[in-house]
């Protein structure tokens, strides 16, 4: 009885290695043009139902409050499209000296100037009782500024150069992220007194989600074939996203060596981001428990 308890509470920590084995067995599944047809299921359908989530259990007076955090939002953009660009630059700088192979560094400079990920960061945010709210703007308006600040990134580091389709990728951001949002915020106004009254687990289906992406990436991962590194290399760039990838760097001959620090760092970051969730809850508890008990009382 105790143990179905324990596996009901940590359905999620469970899922993921479901996932990560069930990936690992037939990785082909979960590949692009496989019978899950990630490039559909998960770049649109799986994408917008994480932001009409969000938009309907959101209060509209959270999103809006949201908007006006304005120093938070600075240090998230400039932490993540300036400072951690530089930071990566000064250590590959130091790697540069070592057998690592020269295009592996670039793909790791590459994966420093990527925006940051949108679906990932608000689920798990969710998932730890973090600012939803903020973490919906940051992600997606770090992703609009990523189509222009990306490029210029990788122009001023690697001295890669390219024009990007600006249309066709904010379309896409726009298409998944802004419209699934508003259109949650609008049946939200429906039904307000139902949600409230039911209360959906809004969380269990955003985690659900969660665990399809880590299931369709660790299929891309497994079912790559440009893995054959040696151990110090990859130990380096374990602990250091696709279509833009591929934009800047279309055509060349070292395409398969600079994917692979994206192609790891991805299922990295997400399969950390989740272990770490129950870690960084319990500690947002702690510290928010801590905070009314130092409220002075009026």
């Amino acid at each position: 009885m105790r143990l179905l308890e324990r596996m009901r509470k940590e359905w999620f920590m469970i899922g993921i290695v479901v996932a990560i084995a069930g990936a690992k067995l037939e990785p082909s599944v979960g590949v692009n043009g496989g019978p899950l047809k990630p490039e559909i299921t998960v770049s649109y359908i799986a994408v917008a139902t994480i932001f009409f989530n969000s938009g309907l259990s959101l209060k509209t007076e959270e999103l809006t409050s949201a908007l006006v955090h304005l120093k938070l939002h600075l240090f998230i953009q400039i932490f993540t499209l300036a400072f951690f660009p530089a930071t990566i630059w000064l250590f590959l700088q130091l790697l540069s000296i070592t057998s690592i192979n020269e295009w592996l560094l670039k793909g790791l400079q590459t994966v420093g100037c990527m925006p940051p990920p949108v679906s990932s960061a608000v689920i798990l945010t969710k998932a730890v009782g973090g600012n939803e709210a903020a973490a919906i703007f940051n992600s997606a308006f770090g992703s609009f500024l990523g189509i222009v600040i990306t490029p210029l990134l990788l122009l001023l580091f690697l001295g890669s150069s390219s024009s990007v389709p600006f249309t066709s990728i904010f379309s896409q951001l726009f298409m998944t992220v802004v419209v699934p949002l508003i259109i949650g915020q609008i049946v939200r106004r429906y039904i307000k007194d139902w949600l409230e009254r039911k209360k959906p687990p809004f969380g269990a289906i955003s985690s659900s989600v969660l665990l399809m992406i880590i299931y369709t990436t660790f299929c891309d991962t497994f079912s790559n074939p440009h893995f054959d590194l040696d151990k110090f290399s990859l130990i380096l760039i374990l602990f250091i996203r696709i279509p833009m990838l591929k934009i800047v760097f279309a055509g060349h001959e070292h395409l398969s060596l600079i994917s692979v620090p994206l192609l790891i760092y991805h299922p990295a970051q997400i399969l950390l981001g989740s272990v770490l969730v129950p870690t960084i809850k319990s500690w947002m508890v702690s510290r928010q428990k801590g905070v009314k008990l130092t409220r002075p009382t009026v």
